[in-house]
Formats: structure tokens, C-alpha cells, sequence
């Protein structure tokens, strides 16, 4: 039979309490809480959250939360994980007029409709309705229309479930989806199709030195051909010279025989 003490701790896990938040901080003051993690508690109801005005990263994933009505006070948060909850209305989430990145992976929203009421949010950078890594998704995400409707709510968006839609990087990603998509695309039935022989490039040619009918051309290159043979010539003369040289100072060199 369970005792009190663990009914009073389960609810106050349901449910966020002053105790709750004091205890999971260290902070006396609810207005002093910048960053609160409380994921995989089992809180459906966010209790006094509004009270901590001031906070700034809040992650409440894994939870069973419906209704986020407390968050519309926390004007000055920046960063809000809701993913894994039960989450079907993001109405609330409209005045928190600072958030720059938010997780909504998991829910239960129904419809692009439902994503209107984040128009508010115009310092919104990121916003992801699906996580491929957790299987976490939306019932809005069987439409591909909802990315393009948060692409023209939100211009200046840089990523969008997880993938960077704008700024450095985007072009690369961009790059590697589509190569992805052609490689899927290649498949029939698990068998990659006959790949027709490649074409050369260039025409055959192309890369040989065509000499050309200007006479004056030709008349360079001729000179040019002269004075080369003349340094061959040269050259030859100059070892030649050389050799006869070290010859005759080996000779000089050498002692001389006294005949006995």
C-alpha cells in the first residue's frame, strides 16, 4: 500500500509547485530561475511556471502537458523544448515574444491552421514539429504544405526540423538531400538500373596544339626554333672546351718518372 509521502511526491511531479521548482533550482526566488529542465516527470498540469518571468531555456519534454496557457507570461524566454507531450494548441506559445527556438516534436497538433498562432513569434529562428532521430512527429507533418507555410511566415528562419534552411551550411544540406533523393530514386525494386555509357567530355582534339596560319605566328616559332639549335650548339662547344681542359690540367698534375 502506498504511504502519503509518495501520493504527495507523485502529485507534486503532476504538477509543477513552488516546491517543485525550489527544489529542482536550489533558487528561493522563482524570479531568479533562468534555466529549468524538468523532462520525463509525468507533469500534465504546469502549475505556477508563469511565476518565473525571467527564464530564459525551458525544457519540460517527455511529459504529458496539454494546456500552455501559464507559459504566455515568460516574455523573456528564448529557448522551449515541449517535445513528447500531448500537445494539440500552440496559442499560448504566441506571447513569449523573445523565443527564438522552439520544440514541438511529438504532439498531437492536428493542422497547419494550428500553426498560425506562432506568427508572433518573430524573432523565431528554429522550430521543429518532427524529430527523425526519436520518430517524433505531428499530425500536421502528413502534409509537406506546413514547411511551406513556416517558410513564409517566418522568412529569416534558419532551421526547420532539424535541417538548416538559410545562412552557412543550408547550400551543402541542400546539396546532399537532393543528391540522397536522386540515389532513392535510382532504385527499382532494391535493383539499380542500367547506368548508360558517359560521354566524353570534350570532343576528341580538343587538348592537341593546333598551329596556326598567321605568318607572323609561324615566323616566331621558326626564330624560336633557330635560337634554340644555336644554344645547342653551344652548349656542345662549352662541355667539349671543358673537357679538354680538365684533361690537360690532369696531365700537368701528374708526377713525374725518373728513369733509373
Amino acid at each position: 500500500m502506498e504511504s502519503k509521502r509518495d501520493k504527495d511526491h507523485e502529485t507534486e511531479c503532476a504538477r509543477i509547485t513552488n516546491g517543485l521548482l525550489k527544489s529542482r533550482t536550489g533558487e528561493f526566488d522563482l524570479e531568479s530561475i533562468l534555466f529549468l529542465k524538468l523532462r520525463s516527470l509525468g507533469i500534465y498540469d504546469l502549475g505556477c511556471i508563469g511565476e518565473c518571468i525571467n527564464l530564459e531555456r525551458l525544457d519540460l519534454s517527455g511529459n504529458n502537458i496539454t494546456n500552455l496557457a501559464p507559459l504566455a507570461s515568460l516574455r523573456l524566454l528564448v529557448v522551449l523544448n515541449l517535445s513528447a507531450n500531448r500537445i494539440s494548441n500552440l496559442e499560448a506559445i504566441g506571447s513569449c515574444e523573445s523565443l527564438q527556438s522552439l520544440n514541438v516534436a511529438g504532439n498531437l497538433i492536428p493542422s497547419a491552421e494550428n500553426l498560425h498562432a506562432l506568427k508572433p513569434l518573430r524573432k523565431l529562428e528554429s522550430i521543429r514539429l518532427k524529430d527523425n532521430t526519436y520518430n517524433y512527429t505531428n499530425p500536421v507533418c502528413k502534409s509537406s504544405s506546413y514547411r511551406n507555410l513556416l517558410l513564409e511566415m517566418f522568412p529569416s528562419i534558419k532551421v526547420l526540423d532539424g535541417e538548416r534552411v538559410v545562412g552557412r551550411g543550408s547550400d551543402l544540406y541542400q546539396l546532399c538531400k537532393d543528391i540522397d533523393d536522386t540515389i532513392k530514386g535510382m532504385y527499382k525494386n532494391g535493383q539499380l538500373p542500367e547506368v548508360p555509357d558517359c560521354k566524353p567530355w570534350v570532343d576528341d582534339g580538343f587538348w592537341e596544339i593546333k598551329r596556326s596560319n598567321n605568318a607572323i605566328v609561324d615566323e616566331a616559332y621558326k626564330q624560336f626554333n633557330d635560337v634554340l639549335h644555336e644554344c645547342r650548339l653551344l652548349n656542345s662547344r662549352a662541355a667539349h672546351a671543358i673537357s679538354q681542359t680538365e684533361r690537360t690540367i690532369g696531365l700537368k698534375n701528374q708526377p713525374k718518372q725518373y728513369a733509373v
